[in-house]
């Protein structure tokens, strides 16, 4: 079925605060939810909703809390979530760092789930910066190699400007071969999964979303080189930010955020950055296509093509995942 994104947003916004969540609160999270969603990033979409409302009920996440920022040394940042939705410990994180005069590093503690991670490097872009954000998860990821899981999904993102008026370079994705929550997408579509995402809990290769729910296990993306760089994320989000290393005795739980942002003008003049990145995406866009394709588009782009057609004609949901979120709203 096809949901107005103004009905998602207004849905989600009423679950929020009916959970305790203020105002401000509530349009932040909604917001994040569903601009993931119009960009076509469903599993950091309005499927989340039930997940954060399991938190609330269980103290992972408290609704009213608020993060607070501290700086130790000149251009490094220290947020603390203070179990605040992750979405609002992410944007601080953002602000602090767009107010420093210079390149910044800020590391995020008591983290929750902070949706898709594109949205805030994308935010440092806009400003003449070049975002790079990198984050650990629970363990649910095979290691290279392995058939048990080790290691989380540990997404990492990069953004860069290009004209004024156009959307950044954005490139955002798990180290795994697809985040989980386009598992959940795929299991309440009941739709298989490709080849080569998932083992099942003894370890053989499934096109069964199921199966990853029943003890399985991700992939890392392109074996040995996305389990190395998992590894990497994992180590040093999970040990700079306090979290803990997933799958090993201390960890919180967490999601270790990283941020780190440089103005471009520190090295190079922003505009003739931009001039040449747009020269460069012009190039790419005129490559010839290879067989079975039509055109070659830089990252980002079919982001913001999926938001022009979910925004006119609605955005695709589940009747599984429509049902629960209208569950929540009549429980409230």
């Amino acid at each position: 079925m096809l949901i107005a994104a103004g009905d998602l947003l207004a849905l989600a916004t009423e679950v929020l605060k009916a959970e305790g969540a203020p105002d401000a609160t509530a349009s932040t999270v909604a917001g994040s939810l569903v601009q993931s969603n119009l960009l076509g990033h469903d599993s950091h979409g309005v499927l989340r909703l039930p997940r954060y409302v399991d938190e609330i009920h269980k103290g992972r996440i408290d609704p009213r809390a608020l993060p607070e920022a501290s700086h130790v040394r000149r251009g490094s940042v220290v947020v603390r979530g203070r179990r605040a939705f992750g979405q609002l410990s992410a944007g601080h994180a953002v602000r602090e760092l767009l107010a420093l005069d210079g390149i910044g590093v800020a590391v995020v503690q008591e983290c929750n789930h902070i949706g898709r991670v594109g949205e805030y490097v994308a935010e440092l872009a806009m400003h003449d910066l070049v975002g790079i954000a990198f984050g650990n998860t629970g363990s649910n990821v095979a290691p290279y190699g392995g058939r048990e899981r080790r290691l989380g999904t540990n997404p990492l993102a990069w953004a860069v400007p290009r004209e004024r008026g156009k959307p950044p370079i954005v490139m955002d994705w798990a180290t795994s071969v697809v985040a989980e929550g386009k598992l959940a997408v795929a299991r309440d579509a009941g739709k298989p999964v490709a080849d080569g995402i998932v083992r099942d809990a003894d370890g053989r290769i499934s096109t069964d979303p199921n199966d990853f729910y029943a003890g399985g296990m991700l992939l890392p993306f392109a074996d040995h080189k996305g389990y190395g760089l998992s590894v990497l994320i994992e180590l040093v989000a999970g040990l700079l930010t306090g979290a803990g290393i997933a799958g090993m005795p201390g960890y919180t739980g967490d999601f270790g955020t990283v941020f780190i942002a440089f103005p471009i003008d520190t090295f190079q003049p922003a505009g003739e950055f931009r001039a040449k990145t747009e020269e460069f995406c012009r190039r790419l866009a005129k490559t010839p296509p290879a067989p079975g394709f039509e055109e070659v588009l830089v990252p980002g782009e079919p982001e913001e093509r999926t938001r022009a057609q979910r925004e006119r004609d609605g955005i695709p949901i589940a009747e599984v995942t429509w049902q629960d979120l209208n569950a929540l709203r009549a429980a409230r």
